[in-house]
This record gives structure tokens, sequence and C-alpha cells, in this order.
């Protein structure tokens, strides 16, 4: 079992040791929340590749003890300005892998920039070290890593590029092994040399955009040199007395917001925690939040997205009267991919971001970007080639995005900062830490460590399935599969569920950290 960390002036949160020792690392140099944020980001993108890289999207919160508000950046990346369903004639689905899924910008390192730029007390240099070292010198091989691998071994062995990196002398390596990435460390070098413009103008950048070229894909330097991510007004609600943050669309973090606006209309402290009345709750509350995600998300510069009404306290209540509580809402949903890192930093001067990065499906679009050893992610291949589609595919345009780190304020300052890896289960797994944390005062490493599940279509099959943990009692899966419920079992910590993490700032400012035991993390506090 995984022991709660406690601090007395800082908390990291992140799914990989190393991550999560190299944000610590930049706090104890006097760095803040910020640069050791930034930090951990990049660290992730060397020790979680299969998740996350510089080839991938991020989504940011962040509070600053001197602004004293919670503020959003947005670091996705849009499709290529010539990109239209037209290149995808007689196809009835953008390609899942392949250099013909790399249709948008990747986010990652602008995002760095800017919340360095904005808040941060160190140079892009200084902060990327720790990630160079670990590229350039290796690192022990995650057991998630080499289980990903090698479930992915045909998809990765499809190209030569990506497969001399990843399965090096043919093989999967080995857990524990020293991985080295040289060409991703020569990127980073060059990034933290010339900053965010090699990579969107310069020499990173169009050694991407010429392997792309010379593989068949679509994107352009002129798409790479237009990015610009942005400062955005983050989307509020509240629960019980609590303020809750997320990143507006295109991020489906709103959904985190609904759901818990609609449980809030019931007393969830007369509810026994684990019981089949509280999945059954939570489950069909987030139901009700997706059935609006599904209808309204994509970006919002090209259709109107009704937050208002969606964020409501009596659209919340309206849907609350929805509830069956002994029959299940019957409803369909498309599969999404769930390969993300999420990770928290909170410092000693009250400054906190909770930040969210993925390259969509585990290693992506598994094309690496030319001699530059950069990941390139698939989120495009999300866009829809249905003309009537509120998430079809356009010219610059940003996807339907299923990152959502979330932050909860309490008397305007952070109260829990907390997040997941997985699709779909990402509104899943932070409603129920949320509930945990709040309606039963679980400290966030038994909130992490509590069964879990996830609802929602799998890949590859026809039934929409609710897959429940074995720890979830054989009582309780009755009963729900009574109540309509298409219940799967699978094992007591699966990956599934992905890989959640969260840090809560009591009343007397001590940290509490929680960090997934069904991934390679750390929390790490002083």
């Amino acid at each position: 079992m995984v022991p709660q960390v406690t601090g007395t002036q800082t908390m990291v949160v992140s799914p990989h040791s190393l991550a999560s020792a190299a944000g610590a690392r930049i706090l104890q140099q006097g760095g803040n929340a910020f640069d050791a944020a930034v930090a951990v980001s990049a660290c992730l993108a060397v020790v979680y590749p299969h998740m996350t890289g510089l080839g991938g999207d991020s989504f940011w919160l962040t509070y600053s003890n001197e602004d004293r508000k919670v503020r959003a950046y947005n670091a996705s990346g849009r499709s290529g300005s010539r990109i239209t369903a037209s290149c995808f004639a007689g196809e009835s689905a953008i390609p899942q892998r392949g250099p013909r899924s790399v249709i948008t910008v990747p986010g990652m390192v602008d995002g760095w920039d800017a919340i360095l730029q904005e808040y941060g007390s160190k140079t892009l240099a200084e902060v990327l070290e720790p990630a160079i070292q670990y590229a350039l010198e290796g690192f022990p091989l995650s057991p998630d890593q080499h289980v990903n691998t090698a479930e992915r071994f045909d998809v990765l062995a499809a190209y030569p590029q990506t497969a001399a990196i990843y399965l090096p002398g043919g093989k999967v390596p080995e857990q524990g092994s020293r991985f080295v990435q040289s060409a991703l460390g020569s990127s980073l070098l060059q990034i933290a040399d010339q900053c965010r413009d090699v990579f969107y103008s310069g020499s990173v950048g169009q050694e991407i955009v010429r392997s792309l070229k010379e593989q068949g894909g679509l994107l352009t330097l002129e798409d790479f040199a237009r990015h610009r991510g942005e400062w955005v007004e983050p989307v509020k609600g509240s629960y019980r007395g609590i303020d809750l943050y997320q990143v507006p669309p295109n991020s489906q973090g709103f959904t985190g917001i609904m759901a818990l606006q609609i449980l809030e209309q019931f007393d969830l402290e007369s509810i026994e925690h684990g019981s089949y009345e509280y999945y059954h709750l939570l489950v069909e509350a987030l139901k009700l939040s997706f059935r609006d995600r599904d209808r309204y998300l994509t970006d919002p510069q090209f259709s109107s997205i009704p937050l208002d009404r969606l964020l409501s306290k009596s659209y919340a209540a309206k849907l609350a009267a929805c509830i069956d509580m002994e029959r299940a809402l019957p409803m369909d949903t498309q599969p999404v991919g769930h390969d993300t890192a999420y990770a928290a930093v909170v410092d000693s001067e009250g400054n906190a971001v909770s930040f969210i990065q993925s390259l969509y499906f585990e290693f992506g679009s598994a094309v690496v970007g030319g001699d530059t050893g950069i990941l390139l992610q698939n989120r495009g291949s999300f866009f829809s080639l249905e003309p009537s589609h509120v998430n079809r595919l356009e010219p610059d345009k940003r996807t339907f995005h299923t990152l959502m780190p979330a932050m909860a304020c309490r008397d305007g300052k952070p109260y829990i900062l907390y997040g997941t890896q997985g699709g779909e289960g990402q509104p899943q797994t932070q409603t129920a830490l949320l509930t945990r944390m709040v309606d039963y005062r679980m400290p966030p490493q038994i909130a992490v460590r509590e069964p879990r599940w996830v609802w929602g279509r799998t890949w590859g099959e026809a039934t929409q399935e609710l897959r429940v943990e074995g720890r979830i009692t054989a009582e309780v899966q009755q009963r729900l599969r009574l109540a309509g419920h298409a219940v799967y079992t699978v094992e007591d910590f699966a990956r599934v569920m992905g890989h959640a993490h969260a840090i809560m700032i009591d009343d007397n400012g001590f940290l509490f950290g929680g960090t997934d035991p069904r991934s390679d993390g750390a929390a790490i506090g002083w």
C-alpha cells in the first residue's frame, strides 16, 4: 500500500517517480511551482514516452499567490490550415495511426514557454535540465512503458524510425533496463538553447515537417509557425460551497463540474461509500453530463457551447430529477483515447499548478518526426468526417479534447488539485476523487486507492460496459447488473482505470499528496 505523504510547505505528484523528483529538485533549487511544473512536464515527456511527449498537447490550471486567481492555459494544437475532409475522401474516418493521423500541431512546447514567461523564475534551460539528463544518459524503463510497448509491438514495428527507438534490436526492452533517447535529448538541448521558436519555426520544426511530408503527412511549417496557445478564463462551478475550476472547451472539463453539481442535489453523506447507491448515482450523473458533452463539445470558435445553461444549478437539478435509482439510463458514446499523464505542484508561497498532457493513444500516431526523436500525437484523428457533426474536421480547428486538469478552491485559495489519465474515464475518476475527499473526508491517498470503475465503450467492442474493479463487492456488482448496467469485472488495480493523483491543502496549510498505485508515480513533499 502506498503511504500517505504529507508536507508542510510543498508537494509534487505525478505518475512517474523521476518526474516528481525533477519537480522537487527545481523547488529545492529555489524555483517556484510554475518552474517545477514545467520540469515535471518535460521529464514525463522523456520517462513516460508512451503517454506523453513534445509531440503532444497539454492543458494547465494555475494559481498565482500574487494574482490570487485561477487561470487556464490551452496548449492544444489546431488542425493544419489546408486540412479538410476532402483530404480523406473515400475514407470512413481519419486514420488512427501513421503520418496521416498527424493533423494537429503539437502544443506542448508552447505551453512550457507560456507558463514560464508568465510566472516562472527560472529559465527554460534550467527547468529542462532533468529531462535532458534522462534522455541522454537514460533511465530505468518503467513497468508501465514495458507493458505498453509489448502490447503495441506491431504498431511500433511498422515504422522503422519509431522501432529503432522503442524496440531496440527489434525487441521489447526489459523493465528496469537503461532506456536512452539520444535524438530526443538533442531536440531538448536545442529547445533549452533557442526556446520555443526552434520547435515552431526553426530546425526542430523543419525536420518534423520534412519527415511528415516525405511520408505523405499533411502539416506544413507554416502551420507550426502560426501556432500559439492562449490564456483563457477557466469554467467555474461549485460543489457544497467549494469553487470548482476546469479548462474551458475544447476541453471536456465542464463535464466534471456538471456531474458534481448534479450530485450536489443528493445527500451523499447518507449514502454508504462503496454501496450500490454510491456507484449507480455517480455513473448516472456522469452519463447525463456526457450526453451534453457529446452534443456540444468542439472548438468554441467554430460552434456555440451553452456553458451558462449547462453549468447552472437549475439545469443540474433538472438532470438530477432524471436519475432513477433502480434503473440505468440507456446511452451510447464513442470510444476515445485514454493514455495521458496528470501532475500537480504546490510550492511554499501558495502557488499551485494542475496540469495534464498526452499523445492521445499510447505512443500517439506511432510516427517519429525524422531525426528529432519526437513522437507525434494523433489527437486530430478524433475529428469527424461527417459534415453535420459538431466536431467535424475543418482547417485551423481544435478538436474535442479529453484532457481536463482540475482545481477546487476554498475561501479563494487552492484546496484540492486533482486529475487522472483515462480519456472517457477522466471526469468519472475526478468525480469519484472529489466526492471521496469532500463527502467522505478521505485523504488523497485513500481516495485514489479506493476501488474504481469506468463506463463507456471500449475499442472494438459493440456494447457499452461498466468496468468495475474486482474489489467492488459481488453483491454491489450484482445489483448494478440488475439495474441494467453492463458490468464487466476487471482486476483489482486495473490499468484501464487510469493513473489518478491529487493534492489536498488542509486548514493548517499542511499538504497531503496522493499518487496512484496503478502508476509508477510518487508524491514528494516536505
